[in-house]
């Protein structure tokens, strides 16, 4: 998709609506300025406002993430195409919050070790040792809930009985026994548990 092209659709339609950026923001209840940096080229609207926008500008979602009206010859070619697209930005965006979630967990428990080294080795009172080793853990705790969370949203799990790729809930990865990316779960198609591994992509 290009944002360029769908930011100057968006601005052209406003314009033959009739409305300024501002009272575009006030009909969709969020701020000119992010009107602004949609017809700028440097945002997309949010999908939880695009029917909304597209009913007010007269157009359909196709329309807006094609950049332009589309006739109906091209309807289905165009659709396939902003479909894939969106599907291969999900995958970039899933691939980046994977890596988020290594980078931080390093992170968390190279302070931890490093706090528990330096509490084990050197000469302190044993309140201070057990203060710098809590220090230590403080981050983890705090980054465990948002790294769970990466690993419940990004991509999917593949089920090795069906190979049925699923999402499975905040609660499931939670509780699943795990080795590194791949967790004990039961699968929604075929109920059977299994060792489902992680996989970026839903085919």
């Amino acid at each position: 998709m290009d944002q360029q092209k769908i930011g100057r659709f968006i601005a052209a339609r406003r314009k033959q609506a009739g409305l300024t950026q501002m009272q575009l923001a006030e009909a969709l209840n969020i701020t000119d300025r992010a009107v602004s940096k949609w017809e700028n080229g440097r945002a997309m609207p949010d999908s939880s406002l695009m029917l909304e926008l597209c009913d007010i500008l007269k157009i359909n979602v196709n329309d807006l993430l094609s950049g332009e009206v589309v006739t109906m010859e091209n309807y289905n070619k165009e659709l396939e195409n902003n479909l894939l697209e969106m599907v291969k930005q999900k995958e970039r965006a899933d691939k980046q919050l994977l890596t988020v979630e290594i980078v931080v967990g390093v992170i968390c428990i190279a302070v931890l070790l490093a706090l528990t080294v330096l509490a084990a080795y050197v000469p302190m009172a044993d309140g201070m040792r057990i203060a710098l080793i809590v220090i230590g853990l403080v981050p983890l705790l705090i980054a465990l809930p948002f790294m769970l969370k990466i690993e419940q949203t990004a991509g999917y799990y593949e089920c090795r009985k069906c190979g049925h790729r699923h999402i499975p809930s905040y609660k499931q990865v939670f509780w699943a026994m795990h080795v590194n990316r791949t967790r004990y779960m039961r699968c929604p198609k075929c109920h059977q548990l299994s060792w489902q591994k992680k996989v970026i992509s839903k085919e």
